[in-house]
């Protein structure tokens, strides 16, 4: 079982994973796909950037460096049209990875040197880099989600105009309350997840 400071990552990083399958889930397969300006990235795109990112830093995390010579970083962005469950695979592959390294940190390794492109990293530092990288991408997500759905967007935090009436119950303060409340791990999904619309 994961140890306090370990459990709070894993619960944050469950807490943005859910977000983005939220967001996912309420956007068509074109959708996915549509990159909105040039040089500009789909959600496809960034699921496959945030995919081949978790896999390759946490494979083997505490004994080989972060950036496997087996990623293709560059081909994460190529553009073309990827099907949901490719977008699908390629998430579920990311986090899974990452999930079975952070379930096997002790509490005493977070202290322990990691390397990334040969940069030497404690592993408290790799694992703050990497869930804020993962938070910045996923949030990119939700806006390109949030613009291809239009009106029909269904929040996915506290719906505009209720700020006070959550403050009465703010119960997903605590990431794993949020995570467990919106169903993290259900994958991206179809359109159509419930939920108050406006909002972010």
């Amino acid at each position: 079982m994961a140890t306090t400071y370990v459990k709070d990552f894993i619960d944050e990083f469950r807490r943005y994973r859910a977000q983005g399958e939220r967001a996912m889930a309420q956007v068509s397969d074109d959708a996915l796909n549509h990159v909105p300006v040039a040089e500009g990235n789909s959600i496809a795109m960034i699921v496959r950037h945030i995919g081949g990112n978790l896999t390759s830093r946490f494979t083997d995390f505490l004994t080989t460096d972060g950036e496997k010579p087996t990623r293709d970083r560059d081909g994460e962005f190529n553009e073309r049209s990827y099907s949901r469950g490719e977008i699908e695979a390629s998430w579920i592959a990311g986090f899974d990875a990452l999930e079975r390294a952070l379930a096997s940190i002790p509490e005493d390794e977070l202290t322990r040197t990691v390397t990334i492109r040969a940069a030497s990293l404690t592993v408290h530092e790799a694992l703050c880099r990497s869930l804020a990288h993962t938070a910045q991408h996923i949030g990119q997500i939700v806006l390109l989600a949030k613009i291809a759905a239009g009106a029909d967007w269904k929040t996915l935090t506290i719906p505009r105009g209720q700020s006070a009436l959550y403050a009465q119950n703010p119960k997903f303060e605590k990431a794993a309350a949020y995570a467990a409340a919106v169903g993290q791990g259900s994958g991206v999904g179809g359109q159509g997840s419930g939920g108050n619309s406006k909002g972010t």
